[in-house]
């Protein structure tokens, strides 16, 4: 039987461009070699796509051997199926892929902009589709459909980076009503706690929306809850499921990215001390998060624990979660009874099976 030839695109143009790395790497070695032919494609943080060799230079360390080196283009055109090789100002045909495993987080990847180039090139895809990434990506956009769905979120309010260069002022007081301290300021379109600060005065939040506002254009400011954190996985298409979930005990006041990436002071109880009850609870809400934005394939659902009230309050939805083998996703999957290379293969059933589905839509009408 043949291999599956699998491309695993990472790097790209975002803030969690260094994080995408790490995935990649632990993702191109965990794959069966003897069941899947794996083609790397590498996205400089400028933009330009390159493939074994100089994809590979990308990583922290080569993870392939016998590479070529060729540059490479990803084309919106289903006669192509894949990747075409780039000779000056010409295309010629490329290597052909099964399947694409998109390991790109933030923004240009996790946003439906790729998402949305493979559609085009009628490729399989692991992952959530255009709608689901799109949304996903936007926290502002995200919360609002939860609340749509009467899914509990906490109280939040967000500004555009317009508004806030013209009226800060306004907006500083505006949000001082409204939410208080202290608060939890992020671009609503990054992810891996780029650019997120805890406020505590009208000073910090002055500055905390100014750091934000240098990612992205919208922002989003959250009120802070006395809670602890959980973290929970969701796996498959229209009947999806939900591991074990697990606490996130940060080592810093927050679970900020020094904390996540690079101090390694964060403690992980997996699975979560918590009762059978609230078990069943998190497990529902993060389904039913996971169907609000019609999600597919795979997405970290992130949670709080009202330690005053015990209520659940939906933090976010991450639908492209880091994915090397101590990143939360596949560690709940793991004390779940998935191990990583299984939990691979399952993604790339999931990205066919989905592809599969949509290929039954008619595509032309015929009026009569």
């Amino acid at each position: 039987m043949s291999k599956i030839r699998v491309g695993v695109i990472f790097g790209g143009r975002s803030g969690e461009h260094e994080v995408s790395l790490r995935s990649a790497k632990s993702i191109i070695n965990a794959l069966d070699k003897d069941k899947y032919e794996v083609i790397p494609i590498g996205i400089t943080k400028e933009g330009n796509w390159l493939t074994t060799n100089a994809a590979l230079g990308l990583l922290p360390e080569e993870v392939m051997s016998n590479p070529k080196k060729e540059s490479v283009a990803l084309v919106g055109a289903p006669a192509y199926q894949g990747l075409v090789k780039l000779s000056g100002e010409n295309f010629s045909q490329g290597e052909k892929l099964d399947v694409i495993f998109p390991v790109l987080h933030g923004t240009y990847g996790e946003d439906g902009t790729i998402q949305g180039l493979l559609d085009l090139a009628d490729i399989p895809y692991v992952g959530c589709g255009v709608l689901a990434s799109a949304t996903g990506m936007d926290k502002v956009v995200m919360k609002k459909l939860f609340c749509a769905n009467n899914l509990p979120v906490g109280k939040f309010t967000s500004c555009l980076r317009n508004s806030w260069e013209k009226n800060r002022r306004e907006i500083l007081a505006q949000i001082e009503t409204e939410i208080g301290f202290p608060a939890f300021v992020k671009p609503a379109n990054l992810g891996s706690s780029v650019g997120i600060s805890k406020a505590k005065t009208l000073s910090q939040l002055e500055q905390a929306i100014d750091l934000a506002a240098k990612y992205d254009r919208k922002i989003i400011i959250e009120k802070g809850i006395n809670a602890r954190e959980f973290e929970i996985s969701v796996l498959g298409n229209d009947l999806p499921i939900a591991s074990f979930p697990g606490e996130v005990i940060p080592g810093a006041e927050f679970y900020d990215y020094n904390d996540k990436y690079i101090d390694n002071k964060t403690q992980f109880e997996i699975p979560a001390k918590l009762s059978p009850e609230k078990v069943m609870e998190i497990k529902k809400l993060a389904i039913q998060a996971f169907q609000a934005i019609d999600a597919s394939g795979l997405a970290r659902v992130d949670f709080f624990l009202d330690r005053d009230s015990g209520e659940w309050f939906l933090n976010e939805i991450n639908t492209m979660p880091g994915f090397t083998s101590i990143s939360m996703y596949p560690k709940l999957w793991e004390a779940s009874g998935i191990s990583y290379n299984e939990l691979i293969d399952r993604l790339i059933e999931l990205a066919i099976e989905r592809h599969k589905e949509k290929s039954q839509n008619i595509t032309t009408f015929e009026p009569n």
